[in-house]
């Protein structure tokens, strides 16, 4: 098993088929098969199923999937450690949608004009799942809002993880115009809450305000973005729970009723043991 094995099968495993696969690696169809037929009688076990002219990651394939991806990042991470950085590397990031979109910008933008070698790599998911694709080793490093479970130093240190707090955020509930009267989060209304799937610690916080779990009336509505979130709020179907930070950078209808819902900390996490170049140059951007 080899890297650049590892990289063919990576390649087929995003496109699910071998001509685009081929098209990206600028390789011939026949070579990139032939390297997937090896690979897979190297693993004794087949790594794609194949119907007619589809193809899908077999169990054993998907299970793979994660430690090739590991593999080639941990064998990235040697030769920027043993050059010293003068390959500038990759860092891959990992952000919560609100600091992606309030917080990072600038700090990466200034990042590119010091460092224009390092390749920047950036998902969002929840806080919850991002700590563990840190732990595992999917990711570098990712900005999160801990979960009050895993907000102190003996917790993530269990988990491998180092911590150092970045930026610390006001919440507020959004509410719909008919709550305008509304000055409590007592006196609220709406039993309907826009939110990011589990995992969010945002949401976790906006249930617990909102004492969810205890009234069965609440009504849980899974959005992707803020974005539909505010417009869904706007509508006056639903409340939700957000940074100022973010809704600032929203068009928001100034017929819509704000409450404060307290403060939180976004907090950089990594992995013990984690102190390649590309990511100090991270650490010297933050405040």
């Amino acid at each position: 098993m080899d890297s650049e094995s590892l990289k063919i099968f990576c390649a087929v495993a995003s496109e699910l088929s071998v001509t685009q696969a081929a098209v990206r690696l600028a390789r011939a169809p026949s070579n990139v098969t032939t390297r997937i037929q090896r690979l897979e009688a190297e693993m004794g076990a087949e790594l794609f199923v194949r119907t007619g002219k589809r193809m899908a990651l077999s169990t054993a394939g998907d299970r793979f999937l994660d430690y090739a991806k590991r593999l080639l990042a941990l064998e990235e991470e040697a030769r920027h450690v043993v050059s010293g950085g003068a390959d500038g590397g990759a860092l891959r990031m990992g952000s919560m949608e609100s600091t992606a979109a309030s917080r990072l910008p600038a700090v990466l933008a200034n990042y590119h004009v010091r460092f224009p070698e390092t390749r920047l790599d950036l998902i969002t998911a929840p806080s919850r799942q991002l700590m563990e694709h840190v732990r595992s080793g999917l990711l570098d490093c990712a900005f999160v809002a801990l979960p009050k479970a895993a907000n102190d130093l003996s917790s993530l240190g269990e988990m491998g993880l180092c911590s150092r707090v970045i930026w610390h955020e006001e919440l507020c509930l959004l509410l719909p115009a008919n709550e305008a009267g509304c000055t409590r989060i007592s006196d609220l209304r709406t039993r309907a809450l826009a939110a990011f799937p589990r995992g969010c610690t945002y949401r976790g916080i906006a249930e617990t305000l909102l004492s969810v779990s205890n009234k069965t009336e609440w009504k849980i509505m899974e959005m992707a973005s803020y974005h539909a979130m505010v417009a869904c709020v706007a509508a006056g179907s639903c409340t939700t729970l957000l940074p100022r930070s973010v809704l600032a950078l929203a068009a928001v209808p100034e017929t819509l009723v704000t409450l404060p819902a307290g403060r939180v900390e976004t907090t950089l996490i990594w992995r013990q043991g984690f102190d390649v170049p590309s990511f100090q140059n991270l650490l010297s951007q933050l405040p």
